[in-house]
């Protein structure tokens, strides 16, 4: 059974940092591309930020590039997200996601993705 879990979500005033990491159970990731996303209260679930397989590649949404960066572990089997000057805008639960054809680009649409963990929550105060 493939399972995505998230962890270091929690509350962190504005301007701090969080790591975010996603393990993956039951099949490995290392030739799949992952994602991160996130979902506001009330609001769509958006991408956030995207890493090819390999990990050489990744994508951001404009709102969080040049604060979070995305990496992956083959080894480890884990994809993180850095999250640097954090702003209450950013307070959503966040959700690592798999697409499952292997080798295939990154992606910001969540439909690409099949599976996905049960997301960590991120609060930052103001």
């Amino acid at each position: 059974q493939v399972q995505l879990v998230e962890s270091g979500g929690g509350l962190v005033q504005a301007g701090g940092s969080l790591r975010l990491s996603c393990a993956a159970s039951g099949r490995s990731f290392s030739a799949y591309p992952m994602g991160w996303f996130r979902q506001a209260p009330g609001k769509e679930r958006e991408f956030v930020a995207a890493i090819n397989w390999r990990g050489g590649n990744t994508d951001y949404a404009d709102a969080v590039k040049g604060r979070f960066t995305i990496s992956k572990d083959n080894v480890r089997n884990t994809v993180s997200l850095q999250m640097n000057s954090l702003k209450p805008e950013d307070t959503a639960v966040y959700y690592c996601a798999a697409r499952l054809e292997p080798f295939s680009g990154i992606s910001r649409e969540k439909g690409d993705y099949t599976y996905w963990g049960q997301g960590t929550q991120v609060t930052v105060s103001s």
